[in-house]
């Protein structure tokens, strides 16, 4: 087994909890620096003195994404504003934006738990890393880049779009590690084809994927459609970023790096605690972090815990499940609940639907409608009328099983779609329009 800090990796559950109290209470004592946690906390009378075991931090209020909005620009800063060397924001496009704040210490861990990602990935020295994430106050390629360098990869960060050039770079520059976002990911697959290549003209061996949700049926599509191994990297920008949880390669879940942060699944309704094995949304606390600890924060993403934490590969750190879509981006239709990903899934199975989709809502009549739009296979498209008739009936009845609701398919042939070279937009909703 590959381990870049071998001692805690492999750090048993009792020492592990040791260890987290006491950071625990350093995180508090921190957050009582900024003016925000000085009144929350100050209000609810709590302090490190409140925290005897873990289970006291389920006495704490959570801290949400408008509580990081209210707090613009620095009230949730814990140092002094000389002492942080970079910030990272969201881009404010639903809101004001979001701001977290780093100093020398924060990016030096940080820094850390991406290399333990990619060589627990089995990166190496002898590695080379093409960035395919963009770079900027978004966390993504940033996050990844300096975690590379610390495992002594070259690193090519090329950041998202120009897939002609991307594609160049894996040959002239044999890149063998990429990391980039499942959508990006199927269409540069359909450029590679369209250019008369195959995986084979490549050294590609890993595939990293993050930024958005996506299915296991995606994976599988992807790992035969490159000839490799692709790993999910999960993060958030109020975490850092990418490296709060990553595949070891068992393909059982994503181990929570749980000496840096506390996780719990809570009811994203009621706030009550979930037990593992029940879905729920994840809820973090930073226990490294000094510039701006966040305490309880509600991501908004939804997964579970596994019930075991023991792995095969010889790490003890709690494994969350694939990430099945987030509180914001559940879709209401007809009264049913609805996730973009569960629509993917069914899709990616069926071997005659191409790389691309997406999804349409409207309100015709005052009655909910779905369209699904699908990209499907070039010689399928100019294939039998009765073929695609047939086609169109699967599809519709794959999505009916799923999600309960009928829906509307329109087949659409290779490149009909505006093709995604970043996180991408799955779902256009008229309805509020």
């Amino acid at each position: 087994m590959n381990y870049w800090d071998r001692n805690i990796e492999t750090i048993g559950r009792e020492e592990l909890a040791a260890l987290q109290l006491q950071r625990l209470k350093e995180t508090v004592a921190r957050a009582l620096n900024s003016p925000y946690y000085r009144k929350v906390l100050g209000d609810n009378n709590l302090s490190p003195d409140s925290i005897r075991s873990l289970d006291d931090l389920r006495r704490f209020p959570f801290t949400a994404k408008d509580d990081l909005r209210a707090s613009y620009p620095r009230a949730l800063l814990a140092v002094d504003r000389e002492e942080v060397v970079r910030m990272h924001a969201s881009s404010g496009t639903t809101g004001q934006s979001t701001v977290v704040y780093h100093n020398l210490q924060d990016l030096e861990n940080w820094t850390g738990l991406v290399a333990r990602c990619l060589v627990m990935a089995g990166a190496t020295r002898g590695d080379v890393f093409q960035n395919m994430m963009s770079y900027g106050l978004f966390t993504g390629g940033i996050g990844l880049h300096y975690g590379a360098e610390r495992v002594g990869m070259m690193v090519i960060p090329i950041g998202g779009g120009n897939t002609h050039r991307q594609i160049q770079f894996f040959q002239d520059f044999g890149t063998t590690i990429i990391h980039i976002t499942p959508s990006y990911a199927l269409h540069v697959s359909d450029v590679i084809r369209d250019l008369g290549l195959s995986p084979d003209d490549f050294r590609l061996r890993v595939l990293i994927f993050g930024a958005e949700p996506y299915s296991e049926a995606t994976r599988e599509k992807l790992e035969q459609l490159y000839r490799v191994r692709a790993l999910n990297c999960y993060g958030l920008s109020e975490m850092n970023g990418p490296g709060v949880a990553f595949e070891c390669g068992m393909n059982e879940g994503m181990h929570v790096w749980e000496d840096s942060y506390i996780v719990e699944v809570i009811d994203p309704e009621s706030g009550d605690l979930l037990p593992p094995g029940d879905e729920g949304e994840i809820v973090f606390t930073t226990l490294t972090r000094e510039a701006m600890p966040l305490i309880r924060y509600r991501s908004r993403d939804l997964a579970r815990l596994y019930e075991r934490t023991d792995c095969s590969c010889g790490r003890n750190f709690r494994r969350l499940s694939r990430i099945i879509g987030r509180t914001d981006d559940m879709l209401i239709v007809r009264g049913v609940n609805v996730f973009p990903s569960q629509i993917e899934h069914e899709l990616m199975r069926i071997p005659e639907v191409g790389t691309n989709y997406q999804i349409l809502l409207d309100r015709v009549e005052n009655l909910d409608r779905m369209t699904v739009r699908v990209e499907i296979t070039g010689r399928t498209f100019h294939g039998e009328v009765g073929e695609l008739r047939l086609l169109k009936k699967k599809i519709e009845h794959a999505l009916k099983e799923e999600i309960l609701i009928t829906t509307e398919i329109e087949l659409m042939e290779p490149g009909a779609l505006p093709p995604s070279q970043g996180k991408a937009k799955r779902v256009i909703d008229n309805r509020e329009m």
